[in-house]
């Protein structure tokens, strides 16, 4: 087991990202938001495996950051969703939680 799998952030990370995808085969969405949207929730869990193996403290805090940069990316891409009524406030309160 990698230590990355043991942390708890990792597993938040990879049920967001599951939770995003679910939302992505249900909604109707252009092309670039699907895209940005399922890259940013996968470039979460990426980040936060990938800054594990990092031995420097700022190394790995460059990972911390990016990983944390894209969850709020995540975040406004799923308020304008919400705002435009491509997902639901349901399906955003569950996403934001």
């Amino acid at each position: 087991m990698f230590d990355f799998e043991k942390l708890k952030i990792y597993t938040h990370a990879k049920r967001f990202n599951s939770h995003v995808r679910i939302v992505l085969n249900q909604t109707k969405l252009d092309y670039s938001t699907r895209d940005q949207l399922s890259r940013a929730s996968l470039s979460v869990v990426c980040n936060t495996a990938e800054g594990t193996g990092r031995f420097s403290k700022p190394d790995k805090r460059h990972f911390v950051v990016m990983a944390k940069s894209s969850a709020f990316e995540c975040v406004a891409i799923l308020d304008v969703l919400r705002d435009e009524k491509l997902i639901s406030g349901k399906q955003y309160e569950s996403l934001y939680a």
